[in-house]
């Protein structure tokens, strides 16, 4: 004889417990997402909070309406021309770490004989920081530096050349600084494409130009684009680097600088944060465009972690 339970009875504590996790499992959420919690807070706290902060405060000028700063800083040239000062360093200095990152890690990706020793020396730059990458440019580069001491000696040149406190002094330490970044993230998307790919197309005839194009390129696709968009923001972002080996007030003269100085020294912040929210609108345009031409370029699965 079956027992029926009255209408409106209490279901019991573990079986609501169970059923409460079994509707969130149906959901794809389980109780190992909450270790997700510190992290999420941690965003909110240092980086949405900040953005949302900045992005408010950038439409309260200290005179005039909402956009009179963003009014503002597109109609002063000297203030405007930052943003393709800008993109002059960065751009060139991202896409060549990725160009050069692509055949050394795809050297790299097999096995051979020092092989951990040449991955140290590559990435051994990165651990230097942009001070220290700075001041060994600034005694090796500079015109009584060790370079210029060499092609001097070797009668290449009648004086100095002139690499540092200019363009080139900002783009080999964006160079020096972001190619060790590259390399290890183009490496590890190489390392995630299956090689039995490339060996069954060997197998059939191809050659080694061949298999690079035609295979491992499109399925590298995602994870150059990937590699490009993070160095770009490296690069784009840089301060130090303009400061130290470059020309802050002409030559390399970068909108970060321009957000510093009308923070920190003509004390407007909300002039400063409207300079921070276009430099930020500038990066995301830029990564857009790249993530579009990955889309039009990829078509697949890596078959891997890649």
């Amino acid at each position: 004889m079956s027992v029926s339970t009255p209408v409106g009875s209490a279901v019991p504590e573990h079986e609501g417990a169970g059923g409460w996790r079994h509707r969130l499992a149906e959901r794809g959420i389980d109780r190992q997402l909450w270790l997700l919690a510190p992290a999420v807070v941690f965003v909110v706290l240092l980086f949405l909070y900040p953005f949302f902060y900045g992005l408010q405060l950038s439409f309260q000028p200290n005179e005039g309406g909402p956009f009179s700063d963003y009014d503002r800083f597109f109609s002063d040239a000297y203030q405007r021309d930052t943003i393709g000062t800008t993109l002059k360093l960065s751009l060139p200095a991202a896409l060549f770490n990725v160009l050069a990152a692509v055949p050394l890690a795809y050297r790299m990706r097999g096995r051979f004989r020092g092989k951990r020793l040449v991955t140290t020396v590559l990435v051994v730059p990165i651990t230097l920081g942009t001070v220290l990458t700075a001041e060994g440019l600034l005694n090796y580069l500079g015109p009584a530096g060790w370079f210029n001491r060499i092609l001097m000696d070797l009668h290449l040149v009648h004086e100095p050349v002139t690499l540092i406190h200019n363009y080139w002094g900002v783009f080999f330490s964006l160079v020096i600084t972001g190619f060790p970044f590259a390399f290890l993230l183009i490496l590890s998307y190489l390392s995630g494409i299956d090689p039995s790919l490339e060996r069954a197309a060997a197998t059939m005839g191809a050659g080694w130009w061949q298999r690079f194009r035609r295979i491992t390129l499109p399925l590298l696709t995602p994870g150059l684009a990937t590699t490009f968009c993070l160095t770009f923001v490296l690069a784009f972002s840089v301060f130090p680097s303009a400061i130290l080996v470059g020309n802050p007030a002409g030559s390399t003269r970068v909108i970060s600088i321009a957000a510093y100085q009308a923070a920190y020294e003509q004390y407007d912040y909300p002039y400063a944060s409207a300079i921070a929210m276009v430099m930020g609108l500038v990066e995301l345009a830029v990564i857009a465009l790249v993530l579009l031409w990955r889309t039009t370029l990829f078509k697949g699965s890596t078959g891997g972690k890649g």
